[in-house]
């Protein structure tokens, strides 16, 4: 590829699909975030030299998968969201989250490993507002894996 004609892809279209969930419907989310890894550091004093402190990683840590959509009716992911924090019944699901090109094909992909819900929010009602009701899932997970295509 010529790198004079490259230009970023937008991160308006994507896609977002669940291990053994194949409702189509459940794959149509307005915002993804929490796709975030971060090296945790330890300090280390160096030993006779106070004044020398080293900082040595020590491990990865990940945030939260946060994915916002419009309240779907009869959804087999709200029903896996609500026995998780109505009943404690745990059923990790690993999540593909892709990147699209115009044409619907993916250019880059996370592969989220061993998600559970821990949050389902909504926002909130009201009256005077033409706006949709959103609802919020929060997964944890392990790790996630980057694909470029």
């Amino acid at each position: 590829m010529d790198s004079k004609s490259y230009y970023p892809p937008v991160g308006f279209h994507f896609q977002v699909t669940f291990k053994d969930m194949s409702d189509e419907i459940d794959t149509r989310f307005q915002e993804v975030t929490g796709l975030t890894v971060t090296v945790d550091t330890e300090d280390v004093e160096e030993g006779g030299q106070n004044r020398f402190v080293h900082k040595l990683p020590k491990g990865t840590s990940y945030d939260n998968l946060v994915l916002k959509r419009g309240i779907i009716k009869n959804s087999k992911l709200a029903e896996w969201c609500r026995k998780a924090v109505e009943e404690l019944t745990f059923d990790p699901k690993d999540i593909l989250v892709s990147l699209l090109n115009e044409e619907h094909e993916t250019i880059c992909s996370w592969n989220v490993v061993h998600a559970y819900p821990v949050k389902w929010a909504f926002s909130g009602l009201n009256a005077e507002s033409g706006e949709l009701l959103i609802e919020t899932m929060e997964f944890n997970y392990q790790y996630f894996n980057i694909k470029n295509t």
